[in-house]
């Protein structure tokens, strides 16, 4: 096989492999923005059945992960099964596009065979060969315990194999990329959250404000309201002066009138012996 073909096959089986991550991070993340807080209102839901077959993707994802990346990343061979990326995209576009999907282990029944086949397969035929390969294998036992090994060896080769040594174990381009779409992502996470704080401070100082204005308003109220009971005191009192005053006149008055009745009986009770005297001379 050409070597760059070779090169661009196995490009594009990693890039595949980490789109279809994205992609069912994606659509998981729109099925849980769908569904209720609740466990017990989730599964009567009518997405019920779109997050069960998304978290079986997601373990069958962690299970490719796990047996492929770590040599993925070593860049001693490429995501090989590339029927299991076109079998994922196909449940999930699958659990896009219906309503009321079938039951979980109807849909994922062919991917589930395919992948523990790629992955028995692997472990089985091909790991044996790249563990070969892998870094530190050859110079494991030179490393651990050979000196004399390495005394029979010359000076410039022996400074060769550490140097490739630290090539191989030196990060891959992958998990540079990854890193620096990470640092880019942080970056981009720290300007969206210091934009935040500003504006809050902002929202604080306008709080403050309000509140300062709110007590000098409560203080001229209170001034008021202490004006308008010291105008009701007064009010109160004058009241009470004019029914008092009011009263003693009314009594005065009375006292007046009462005067003159008694004074005619008085007459009366001192004439009724003389009209008693007159009766009888006459008789």
């Amino acid at each position: 096989v050409c070597k760059r073909m070779d090169l661009v096959c196995q490009r594009m089986l990693n890039q595949g492999f980490l789109k279809v991550e994205r992609y069912h991070n994606l659509c998981q993340k729109q099925v849980k923005a769908q569904l209720p807080r609740r466990e017990s209102e989730r599964r009567n839901h009518s997405l019920a059945r779109h997050a069960d077959i998304l978290a079986a993707v997601e373990t069958r994802l962690s299970l490719l992960n796990m047996t492929f990346m770590k040599y993925v990343d070593s860049n001693l061979c490429c995501f090989i099964p590339g029927k299991v990326i076109d079998e994922i995209y196909r449940v999930l576009r699958y659990v896009n596009s219906t309503r009321a999907p079938q039951r979980a282990h109807e849909v994922l029944q062919e991917l589930r065979d395919i992948s523990s086949m790629a992955m028995e397969y692997f472990d089985e035929k091909i790991v044996p060969i790249l563990k070969r390969k892998m870094p530190g294998s050859d110079v494991s036992g030179r490393l651990i315990g050979t000196a004399p090994a390495l005394s029979e060896v010359p000076g410039p080769s022996a400074a060769l194999t550490t140097m490739q040594l630290f090539s191989k174990q030196s990060p891959s381009r992958q998990e540079v990329t990854k890193l620096q779409q990470q640092v880019k992502a942080n970056g981009t996470g720290l300007t969206a959250l210091k934009r935040e704080i500003s504006e809050l401070r902002v929202k604080v100082q306008e709080q403050q404000k309000q509140l300062q204005d709110q007590d000098q308003k409560l203080l001229e109220q209170t001034q008021i309201i202490g004006e308008q009971n010291a105008r009701l005191a007064e009010l109160e009192r004058k009241l009470r002066e004019v029914m008092e005053s009011t009263v003693g006149n009314s009594s005065g008055s009375g006292s007046n009138e009462q005067s003159p009745r008694k004074r005619r009986k008085a007459v009366d009770s001192t004439d009724c012996p003389r009209k008693s005297k007159r009766l009888r001379n006459r008789k």
